[in-house]
């Protein structure tokens, strides 16, 4: 009885390290949606890479103070009959990340432009009332 197929180029080790269950997130998943988040005294800063995506597959959306980017690229229809795939590491499929804005963020207080596979989207910052700051209630 045979467990261990047998390929010309199979490496029992390589491909037993290389199984899912010792990386959570496959080879794929760790290189989507890179994020780095700035901030300024005005703003935060969001820089996404998303290289391989195109603008239009691209949505954004604001929901209960939290930020939604869904990205989604489509598998290209290229069959041949005389090429088959040795290995492919393209991603094709859709994902996503949420982050929390704040409720009180409005769809005109985010500015976002997608530019050579890098989405920079920028939130304005609201004014913070302290609890140190009394807050006036006209009367009436």
């Amino acid at each position: 009885m045979m467990l261990v197929p047998r390929k010309k180029d199979f490496d029992l080790f390589d491909n037993f390290f290389e199984d899912d269950f010792f990386h959570p997130m496959t080879r794929t998943d760790k290189n989507l949606m890179k994020t780095d988040v700035r901030e300024t005294k005005d703003k935060f800063i969001i820089d996404m890479d998303l290289p391989g995506y195109d603008k239009e597959n691209i949505n954004l959306s604001l929901n209960n103070g939290y930020l939604e980017v869904k990205a989604k690229t489509e598998k290209e229809t290229n069959e041949n009959e005389e090429e088959k795939y040795v290995r492919k590491e393209r991603y094709v499929g859709e994902c996503s990340r949420s982050f929390y804005v704040g409720e009180d963020t409005m769809y005109e207080d985010i500015d976002a432009e997608f530019k050579n596979g890098i989405l920079t989207i920028e939130i304005k910052k609201k004014d913070e009332v302290t609890s140190d700051e009394p807050k006036q209630i006209e009367i009436r």
